[in-house]
């Protein structure tokens, strides 16, 4: 569908502040509403800051702005909805929110797409904004992945794909084919932080990098919003759990930052590659 003029609900990290690089630099961007406790406003100038249960004010936002469309990108945890101050449009909302959220991850996001899309708005996935930060096959750095590398990339990807069939979580570390972990709410980050704790005889170490950290979109993901990221603060935490590497499929994530990943990675010592989808097992 064809949209003129885009609103930008702002999560946390890097990656509503390269949309909005991306939708200013052609005139596109209507407005940018911060999520508070998430995003940072300074990052957008002239942001308008709102909480995650302000949802008509959120639209009204919108419509002031003349926005016919919207991009939800971001790290936004899961809030504690008894402690919630929703708008009355909120409120309306809140059931269903309260019941998808019982269903998953996955089921919440799609039932905040469709409330945006039955307010009128086209909504746009990040990849459509920012086409240079879709992954393409191939290494990013110029460390490229061993035979063992490989196997354990594969199998960490078709744990993900088990585990994201159940809206568990995108990512999983293996090790000489040991399942190291598996993420869920925590996040990508902590999950590497949490290998990092682990006995170094089962995991890699700097000097002797052991060990894939792999990412992938659930199998049934609305992949509008939350498709997997990957930047540098993955790379920083895969080099200090004593991984070798991180591993995604082609158009199955974005890159924050290629060229800063890149060298971050070059500068640990550990490969980032892009997986060519026909070589990665779909359930």
């Amino acid at each position: 569908m064809t949209w003129h003029r885009l609103g930008l609900i702002a999560g946390g990290g890097g990656l509503p502040k390269a949309i909005a690089k991306a939708c200013s630099q052609d005139e596109r961007l209507g407005c940018v509403i911060a999520l508070q406790g998430f995003a940072d406003p300074a990052d957008f100038p002239g942001a308008t800051v709102r909480t995650i249960a302000q949802f008509g004010h959120a639209i009204s936002d919108l419509r002031e702005a003349g926005c016919d469309a919207v991009c939800l990108a971001g790290v936004v945890k899961r809030p504690d909805f008894s402690a919630l101050k929703p708008d009355w449009a909120g409120v309306k909302l809140l059931p269903r929110v309260l019941s998808a959220a019982t269903r998953g991850d996955d089921a919440l996001l799609r039932t905040i797409v469709g409330a945006f899309e039955e307010a009128g708005f086209t909504v746009v996935g990040a990849q459509e904004l920012t086409g240079g930060l879709l992954a393409v096959e191939g290494p990013v750095g110029r460390l490229a992945l061993s035979e063992a590398d490989r196997e354990d990339a594969l199998k960490a990807l078709e744990i993900a794909a088990a585990t994201g069939s159940l809206d568990i979580g995108q990512g999983a570390v293996v090790c000489g084919g040991l399942v190291l972990a598996v993420e869920a709410q925590e996040g990508t980050d902590e999950m590497l932080a949490r290998v990092a704790t682990l006995p170094p005889n089962i995991r890699g170490q700097a000097g002797a990098r052991r060990g894939v950290l792999a990412k992938r979109p659930k199998p049934t993901q609305e992949l509008r919003v939350d498709l997997p990221v990957i930047g540098v603060s993955t790379v920083i935490g895969a080099a200090q759990a004593g991984l070798a590497g991180i591993a995604v499929i082609e158009g199955g994530a974005l890159i924050i930052n290629p060229d800063d990943v890149a060298r971050a990675a070059d500068e640990a010592g550990l490969f980032v590659v892009v997986l060519p989808r026909d070589e990665v097992e779909t359930p």
